[in-house]
Order: C-alpha cells, then sequence, then structure tokens
C-alpha cells in the first residue's frame, strides 16, 4: 500500500537524526489511551503511556525520509539494515539472554538540525514499515510538538488500513507555519528543549509511543543539508 498521509489538524517542527535512548519509565496508564485524550495534554508527557508490548500487530518502520517539497532535496534519510540469515542464526547477547535489554530501545530519537530547518516551509516525510499478520484498521499517528510547555502544533495522519504482512509507504506532508522570530531565536539558543510526542493508534486504541528531541543550533562543525 502506498498512500499520501493528509494532515487533519495543521503542522509544525519535525527530524533528522542522531539516535539517542531514554531512561525513562517505559509505561503509564491503567486505562485505554484514547486519541481525544492525547489531543488535550497539555505539554509533553513525563513518561510512556503504553508498553513496547502494546504493539501487538508488529508495526516495524524500516525506513524514513525528509525532503523539502520545494526544492525536491533530500534533507536526510535512514533505513533499517535487512536482517538476513546470519542475524537468524545469530547467538543472542548475554543482555537479551538475561532480559535486561533497555525496554525503550527505539523508542527516543534525538533530531539535530541547523538553524536554516526553521525556514522550511513545507516538508515531506516518506516512512516505509512493515506490519505482522494481524490487520491494522484505522491505522493513526498523532503527533505533539512543545517548546518547552509552549504547543508549537499537533499533527495527525491517517494511514489507513494495512493488510497483513505487507510492506506499507506512506508520505507525511508538513505544511509549516511561521513562528515568531523571538520564538525561533530561543529553539536555536536553547537545544534539545523543543520535544515531540508520536502516539500510534489501531482502531483508536494506543499501540505505540515514541518521543523525540530536536536541537537547532547544528552548522559548526558540519552542516545536515
Amino acid at each position: 500500500m502506498s498512500a499520501v498521509g493528509r494532515n487533519k489538524t495543521g503542522s509544525n517542527v519535525p527530524f533528522n537524526s542522531v539516535s539517542h535512548e531514554n531512561n525513562g519509565n517505559s509505561e503509564v496508564h491503567d486505562e485505554p489511551v484514547t486519541p481525544e485524550m492525547v489531543l488535550r495534554l497539555p505539554t509533553i508527557t513525563d513518561k510512556y503511556l503504553c508498553s513496547p508490548e502494546a504493539n501487538i500487530y508488529d508495526i516495524d518502520f524500516t525506513r524514513f525520509q525528509i525532503r523539502d517539497l520545494e526544492t525536491g532535496m533530500v534533507l536526510f534519510e535512514i533505513a533499517k539494515p535487512p536482517a538476513t540469515e546470519s542475524d537468524t542464526n545469530q547467538e543472542p547477547e548475554p543482555d537479551e539472554e538475561s532480559g535486561c535489554e533497555d525496554p525503550n530501545t527505539g523508542r527516543f530519537v534525538r533530531y539535530q538540525f541547523t538553524p536554516q530547518f526553521l525556514k522550511l516551509k513545507t516538508v515531506g516525510a516518506t516512512v516505509e514499515f512493515m506490519v505482522g499478520a494481524r490487520p491494522v484498521n484505522k491505522f493513526r499517528m498523532i503527533e505533539r510538538h512543545f517548546f518547552r510547555d509552549k504547543l508549537l502544533k499537533t499533527f495527525d495522519f491517517e494511514f489507513g488500513f494495512c493488510i497483513p504482512n505487507s510492506k506499507n509507504t506512506c508520505e507525511h506532508i508538513y505544511e509549516f507555519p511561521a513562528l515568531p522570530a523571538e520564538l525561533v531565536s530561543e529553539m536555536i539558543a536553547n537545544p534539545f528543549e523543543t520535544r515531540s510526542d508520536s502516539f500510534y493508534f489501531v482502531d483508536d486504541r494506543l499501540v505505540m509511543h515514541n518521543k523525540a528531541d530536536y536541537a537547532y543550533n547544528g552548522g559548526l562543525g558540519h552542516e545536515l543539508f
């Protein structure tokens, strides 16, 4: 399946990537988390609202690309290496055998950009992902971006229906509003105080929760684009 994701509520700040792991708590919520609940959150969450085990659909993101839609320039691209037979037959590491692997591995990413990124108007973020043996109905992502406790923007995208054991591609279009110059200066001067929560729902039930933080002061050593 290939589709273009439409933002239901608007847009603002997104991505690039330098992997980084979060040491926060792995999960926290006794009642089912709904889209309406996360849309009402006043600030970034201090912990994850579901455990990794909530992903009963085996949704696995395998490729990610960002491009400037005005110029067509690819700003960032990364792909997960395909599994090989040697990977399948490889002996587990001691930490894996003892169950000591960080349960939040892969759920937190640190993004670094130059200040120029904040001048972009429209960005396309293409994701490629696999799903497991279950059909995935009403797959939806709600992504909320904050600078400190100020909500910058909420993105609300529908992936649609994914058939079992399928490989899927979707491009989400981010249309960035103009930010006040003072706010832009603060975001550049305070790296990683811009943060986001990404909530993934299937049939309106939370199955994945990822976190990220962002810096826009890159370029002293090298440019990212």
